[in-house]
């Protein structure tokens, strides 16, 4: 379903024209192709902060192709010109409070790790105000923190929250621009681990994240990450792939080298055997919620593949009415497709030593799950649970390596939301920090990021990709 204000120039031009009182949208700028070596390639970066991670993110910078503006002295800026040598990056350095005429950025990245107190948190106001009208469309803001649980005194905690709550409303202010913001939370001694997440948030990839914390611990044991082709080699059980969210999943896992089995019901032969012919993958035909299902799908993945490595609960499905008028196969489908069959094929799949050391478990949950949608107890209901599972099931598993999350997609484009009628369509449209809708590549941009080896410091954790949705937490 085509979006007015983001595909029809024509209506573009005159809503500005007449002035209405309109939000015309900035058109997202969305990553074409496998993920790549240097995603920052001729981008302008600027970084400051208390500096605690000065080292790490002068390197990751240094890889990703960026080039650095560091705000603060030559002292802040020694980590970033020797990395700079060794990667060929030019470092500029400017002084707080400044921001030149000839400066224009791609990003933002400030380090929050140091913050002590609220009194510290102005410094947030000093290194992003100068610069707030110089963020390019499309232009990234990160800040990075330690987890408020995890602070020594009354004060970091009060501080690191702190953080998040300016991010959240950061997100809001540039959305209108295209741009995003989001927070990283990293625990002491996993900060070897920011760099995929860095990768992701500061590259098109994350184009429909924004408003987000991120959370990096030392939960989940793992290895050193590849920046290209991050899945290459890994198996892949992919549920709902005929079509939409499931469809292009499929399509960028297989891209960055996974073999993908694709799952989805038999009556949807042949649009599944399309998908999985044109990557390269496999199809594997049952119904999840047959009582037989988890048995059959760990026997086929053990017997044809020998395991598997990322497991992705993609299918789902809507059986939407009002509590009053619910009949009660309503509410049974609704749980058991979203809910029940997800933790009986997981919990199959460890118990009987399918799922591989270092695996990743992906489940889709939904905003509505969060925020709650009127005529959707069943379906909300469901998706809450998603959530509670993977918080339960992450500590279970991290010493296997295998990190476990949940994705809750906002307003996506998909044929579920074309059906909607038109007022609610356009609202639940713009009713985000970004003012439109997503799409099911976005969605499978964030799957195919917490599948990859890098985002091992990620588990039991639930990503919102919304939009900056102006509903749920």
């Amino acid at each position: 379903m085509s979006d007015l204000l983001l595909d029809n120039e024509q209506a573009r031009k005159l809503i500005k024209t007449l002035g209405l009182p309109l939000p015309v949208p900035e058109r997202l700028r969305r990553a074409k192709g496998p993920y790549e070596e240097r995603p920052l390639e001729g981008k302008v970066v600027l970084v400051g902060g208390h500096s605690a991670l000065r080292d790490t993110l002068a390197a990751s910078l240094a890889k990703m192709g960026a080039e650095p503006v560091v705000v603060g002295d030559e002292d802040d800026a020694k980590p970033f010109r020797r990395a700079g040598e060794a990667w060929g990056r030019p470092v500029r350095v400017v002084a707080p409070g400044e921001a030149p005429e000839d400066v224009r950025v791609d990003a933002m990245v400030y380090d929050g790790t140091g913050v002590r107190g609220p009194d510290e948190l102005k410094g947030l106001y000093e290194f992003f105000t100068p610069y707030m009208r110089k963020l390019n469309k499309g232009g990234r803001c990160v800040v990075i923190g330690r987890p408020a649980a995890l602070a020594g005194t009354h004060a970091e905690s009060a501080a690191a929250a702190g953080l998040e709550g300016f991010t959240r409303s950061l997100g809001k202010e540039v959305g209108a621009n295209g741009s995003t913001a989001n927070s990283v939370f990293v625990e002491k001694g996993a900060e070897g681990r920011l760099d995929a997440t860095l990768r992701f948030l500061l590259s098109p990839r994350s184009a429909f994240v924004t408003c987000q914390p991120f959370n990096i611990s030392k939960d989940a044991k793992g290895d050193e990450a590849p920046t290209t082709q991050p899945l290459e080699g890994k198996i892949v059980l992919l549920t709902g792939a005929a079509r939409g969210i499931g469809e292009s999943t499929a399509r960028i896992m297989a891209a960055e080298g996974a073999h993908v089995v694709c799952l989805d019901l038999p009556r949807d032969d042949e649009p599944l055997s399309k998908v999985a012919r044109s990557i390269g993958g496999s199809v594997l035909l049952a119904d999840i919620t047959d009582p037989d299902a988890p048995e059959l799908i760990c026997k086929e993945l053990k017997e044809r593949f020998g395991g598997v490595d990322i497991v992705v609960h993609n299918a789902g499905i809507t059986r939407d009415k009002l509590l009053a008028n619910m009949k009660p196969q309503l509410w049974d489908m609704a749980v058991d497709v979203n809910l029940g069959a997800v933790i009986r094929i997981t919990e199959k799949m460890v118990s009987n030593g399918v799922l591989n050391d270092g695996g990743r478990v992906i489940c889709l949950s939904s905003v509505s799950g969060i925020a709650g949608n009127r005529g959707q107890t069943n379906y909300s209901a469901s998706k809450a649970g998603i959530v509670g599972f993977v918080q339960s099931l992450a500590p279970q598993l991290a010493a296997r390596g295998v990190t476990v999350n949940a994705i809750a997609p906002g307003f996506i484009e998909t044929r579920l939301t074309s059906a909607m009628p038109v007022g609610i369509r356009e609202g639940a449209r713009r009713l985000s920090a970004l003012g439109q809708g997503g799409h099911p590549e976005d969605v499978g941009q964030a799957i195919t990021f917490l599948s990859t080896p890098g985002a091992v410091g990620i588990t039991g954790s639930v990503l919102r990709v919304c939009g900056g949705a102006l509903v749920g937490a």
